[in-house]
């Protein structure tokens, strides 16, 4: 994602935005994030856990969130949101069931609404004792999970436990394309440079562009976490910045494109996420105030293409670094009164990134979605366009992904649930035999995509049969970017 430069100057631009932003007659109704998870350990000794760093990380995030929309002087605070005890019904949390996802989402947690101390007050019980709150009044907020089958962070190539058949065609095709194969052979004298560095995982016939990401990560995570990783100095700063910009064009092929949009049907099943949950935060007029997902940077990037947020910053094109968040921010301009509420033709919906832990020292940034020039749209117009692409309907996602067994035989429009309708003979169908994957039955709907969201990350298409080694660590530095492959070491730019 931004390089040093983009996000320093990205930090300041966020300082009189936000200046003008208080000083108007804003009023926040509601907000829907979505999150990465922090710093953890490697994939290739599954399984992964949560570091220290990572723990850091998206606590230091829940309590930028906390000041931003909480607590008691919060510069937009949502309105009628508790601001020291957490009430329930207002917050909506949800995780795949995953150690790495699942213990981010609870720091978080910790950060957006901390330890209340006696808040919490007593509790007398029929025999004569009392009991107070431990843990100096730690919060319980419940996180909804959803069951994938196995660890998100275990896996290395996610897309087909989506079950969502054409999403894996889609994925397949990148390594059929011009794009990705002139690529593949115009850096191999570069990628021949790391094989004394990384032959310990990678043979020699994995070591390439088809790799990009999973030798990329797997020096990122020794160079900053081992001491005494590369002693001849082989991976210098010029290479590991090739590096890092070859494995981004990697994974944005794999998470979008835009004349064969299937793969990206992690960002589809966000938008509609995005969309039911705002939705419901104005057909209750406010009673659901804030949701938080966590998720992996495949459905960040998936959601990125589709919202031709490249257009707006080409880092979009990158993988976004551990603990980035994008939130939207339901607001109207309208001052309300106790019991007031504003119409729909007078609400607004603002989009907002960060690359990396989000500080006081480094705020997010509204960006213009779909195209446009407009940091904020009218929610008529948002909720319009998010639903050009959205999938939000066991019926829809069926239908898109051509699954037509399990719970998606009642869509097959053969009539006939015997197999899987694939729409391509080059996918293995044996994969979708039992129709919906355990990460998609009983989740597609309201707020029921989650599985299929969160099931894309890292994308990482395992060519060849290799044995994933697949290390994600701190971004290095200030986070990963997104400039143009040179010409020198990858050729022809993606």
């Amino acid at each position: 994602m931004p390089s040093t430069t983009a996000l320093a100057l990205a930090a300041v631009a966020a300082v009189p935005l936000a200046v003008a932003q208080t000083l108007s007659n804003e009023t926040v109704l509601g907000v829907y994030m979505f999150h990465r998870h922090g710093d953890r350990t490697a994939k290739a000794t599954a399984p992964a856990n949560l570091t220290t760093l990572g723990y850091r990380e998206v606590y230091t995030s829940g309590e930028y969130y906390r000041n931003r929309y909480i607590s008691s002087d919060a510069t937009y605070q949502i309105n009628g949101i508790n601001n020291d005890i957490v009430k329930q019904s207002q917050i909506t949390v949800s995780s795949p069931a995953d150690d790495v996802l699942e213990n981010s989402a609870l720091g978080f947690l910790q950060g957006l609404y901390p330890p209340v101390g006696t808040q919490l007050g007593t509790s007398d019980l029929a025999n004569g004792t009392s009991v107070s709150a431990p843990l100096d009044g730690y919060q319980l907020i419940p996180v909804a999970l959803v069951d994938s089958g196995s660890g998100s962070e275990d896996a290395g190539w996610l897309q087909s436990a989506t079950g969502c058949a054409q999403a894996t065609i889609s994925s397949n095709n990148y390594f059929l394309s011009e794009e990705y194969n002139d690529l593949l052979s115009s850096t191999q004298d570069f990628y021949d440079q790391f094989t004394s560095v990384i032959n310990g995982s990678f043979n020699d016939s994995q070591i390439s562009f088809k790799n990009a990401y999973t030798i990329y990560d797997l020096i990122n995570v020794a160079e900053i976490h081992n001491s005494t990783f590369d002693p001849s100095d082989i991976v210098t700063d010029s290479r590991f910045f090739q590096l890092r910009t070859l494995a981004n064009a990697h994974e944005w092929g794999l998470a979008y494109n835009g004349s064969d949009d299937m793969r990206a049907v992690a960002g589809m099943t966000l938008a509609a996420q995005i969309v039911q949950f705002l939705n419901n935060t104005i057909e209750g007029q406010g009673q659901s105030k804030i949701g938080v997902q966590f998720g992996s940077y495949g459905s960040f990037m998936s959601f990125f293409g589709l919202a031709q947020l490249e257009k707006a910053n080409a880092d979009f094109m990158g993988v976004p670094d551990y603990a980035s968040a994008m939130s939207f921010e339901l607001f109207t301009n309208q001052s309300l009164s106790t019991g007031q509420w504003p119409s729909e033709d007078e609400m607004y919906v603002r989009f907002l990134f960060h690359n990396g832990t989000t500080s006081n020292a480094s705020e997010p940034v509204a960006y213009p979605l779909f195209g446009g020039d407009q940091e904020s749209l009218s929610w008529n117009d948002f909720s319009a366009g998010l639903n050009k692409f959205s999938l939000g309907s066991t019926e829809q996602w069926c239908t898109a992904c051509g699954n037509y067994t399990g719970q998606c035989a009642a869509y097959d429009p053969s009539g006939s649930s015997s197999s899987s309708s694939t729409g391509d003979a080059s996918a293995d169908s044996s994969q979708y035999r039992s129709g919906l994957s355990p990460a998609v039955n009983g989740v597609i709907g309201a707020m029921v995509t989650l599985a299929v969201v969160l099931g894309i990350e890292a994308l990482v298409m395992v060519v060849g049969g290799f044995r994933l080694v697949s290390k994600k660590g701190l971004r290095r530095d200030s986070g990963s970017s997104v400039e143009q492959i040179s010409a020198s070491a990858a050729g022809k730019a993606a």
